[in-house]
């Protein structure tokens, strides 16, 4: 092979591109019309421009812009001299041939896209040349699969964020964007800043479910972990579909939920949504016990349900990695608001890492679960099993310690909350007629026992044992063993009331 052919010194050998026209063009539309600002303002910003001196002249035509000042040859002049760098944006004389080559503010849109565009390519023979040279092997220690997830990991970066590496965020930006926070939860219904659960007592607790956020939901077997799970992807799904209807009845909500079912198939938990919503038990559709009129509902609630934003994945036993990438694909796709996981331990940690035991390997896949929160600023919600520690104990309620075996789950995550039902326990201990001397006490302990059981029938706990953002505490939640449905517990109807 001749090496003066060689696609990779050609690579080296030709230009990066730049359209330094384009750029002149833009700043002196810009500084002849502020408006032509509007039509930039959305995907354009300093660093896109080939040029530095152009990138500084942008930067300071979109602050004052911004903070509503006029920003033409004369103020920019000002500007410039005051702070020391006429000289460096190539002077007055620079300032009145940017104004010669503006071409009107018809095209600033299309000036702006050619600038941004030409960044972009930039950005991927950048992110091209590190492929090839890693493929190369110029990291050793980087085998095929992890350089493909860094090359994917660089592509969705750039088509999500435009960005092609991460940097600092000024603190005004900063601001700005819990300032925009803050009035979301002030315009939306129920004062939620981050997504609903679809519970009200725990949208209070919490404010919604918020971006980058990692929630750990942990309970014994029995409890009700996938119902829960179920019933807040559904409540989130809902409040997508209602926030993008408010405007128009027709809309289709914008984003998605994304559940990833390592235990039970897509159609199984399908079902159970439908056994949920219309309050027809799950053995009963399995068996086929079901009269025509149920059947009709059941057609009309799937009907209903068909609509919402909901992205099932069932395939046993995910890898991390795998995860990111569909979680990538999912959000430049179709957008993602929410990931849950059910569940954490059934779970493997990226594709070629071998971890020592399983505590590290827990360890490392919740790290990275919050690396994804991170990466893709949504919320996620992570199942958990807890050890048996719990049934040892005369008070079962959970704790923190009990999640200790899993290594950093606990500070790992931005929240952590624990489900639990009194009447699972209490139905366990069912008095039996030979462990009492008379028939008088044996009868005795049966009332006491059905007495304790009506108390705490149809009700579980959600333990917000941890949260990096607000409170701790308890939140009391109804619970429809027979549909395994969880919903707000409004005890009017027993005399109580809930708040």
């Amino acid at each position: 092979m001749n090496t003066i052919d060689s696609p990779l010194l050609g690579l080296s050998q030709r230009l990066p591109p730049s359209n330094v026209q384009a750029e002149q063009a833009l700043l002196g539309a810009l500084l002849a019309n502020n408006r032509a600002y509007e039509r930039v303002a959305e995907f354009l910003a300093a660093e896109h421009f080939a040029d530095p001196l152009h990138g500084r002249i942008f930067a300071a035509i979109a602050r004052r812009i911004e903070a509503g000042q006029l920003a033409d040859a004369v103020t920019l002049k000002a500007e410039f001299e005051h702070s020391g760098v006429l000289e460096e944006v190539g002077g007055t004389a620079y300032l009145a041939q940017l104004l010669s080559a503006m071409v009107g503010i018809i095209n600033a849109g299309e000036y702006g896209r050619a600038v941004h565009d030409a960044w972009l390519r930039r950005q991927l023979i950048e992110i091209g040349e590190t492929v090839v040279n890693q493929a190369f092997g110029s990291e050793p220690d980087l085998d095929g699969g992890k350089q493909i997830e860094f090359a994917e990991e660089q592509l969705f970066s750039l088509a999500t964020r435009g960005q092609f590496d991460g940097g600092f965020v000024t603190f005004e930006r900063a601001l700005t964007e819990a300032i925009q926070g803050a009035e979301r939860a002030f315009r939306r219904a129920g004062h939620v800043s981050g997504l609903s659960t679809g519970l009200r007592d725990l949208d209070a607790k919490m404010g919604g479910m918020h971006p980058s956020d990692l929630m750990i939901l942990a309970g014994r077997p029995g409890m009700g972990k996938t119902a829960l799970a179920t019933k807040i992807a559904f409540g989130a799904a809902r409040a997508l579909q209602e926030e993008a209807r408010r405007t128009n009845p027709e809309a289709v909500a914008r984003g998605s939920i994304a559940v990833f079912s390592l235990e039970m198939s897509a159609e199984q938990l399908a079902t159970r949504l439908l056994s949920e919503e219309a309050r027809i038990s799950g053995e009963r559709i399995r068996r086929g016990e079901i009269g025509q009129k149920e059947f009709d509902r059941f057609v009309q609630v799937s009907r209903e349900i068909a609509s919402l934003p909901i992205q099932i994945d069932d395939t046993p036993a995910i890898t991390l990695s795998a995860l990111r990438t569909r979680c990538r694909r999912l959000k430049r796709t179709k957008g993602l608001n929410l990931v849950v996981i059910d569940y954490l331990q059934l779970m493997r940690p990226a594709a070629g890492t071998r971890p020592e035991n399983r505590v590290l390997e827990i360890s490392q896949i919740t790290q990275g679960l919050k690396a994804v929160a991170k990466e893709l600023a949504v919320p996620v919600l992570a199942l958990s099993q807890l050890s048996r520690a719990v049934e040892s104990r005369e008070d079962k309620r959970p704790q923190l310690s009990d999640l200790r075996e899993s290594g950093s789950i606990e500070q790992d995550a931005d929240g952590v909350m624990f489900i639990y039902r009194d009447e699972y326990y209490l139905q366990q201990r069912a008095p039996k007629q030979m462990a009492f001397k008379t028939e008088d006490e044996f009868q005795n302990a049966l009332d006491k026992w059905q007495r304790d059981m009506e108390e705490v029938h149809n009700k579980a706990e959600l333990i917000l044992a941890k949260q990096r953002h607000g409170p701790t505490g308890k939140i009391d939640l109804f619970f429809e063993a027979e549909f395994t449905r969880f919903a707000d517990l409004d005890m009017m109807h027993s005399g109580h009331d809930v708040h």
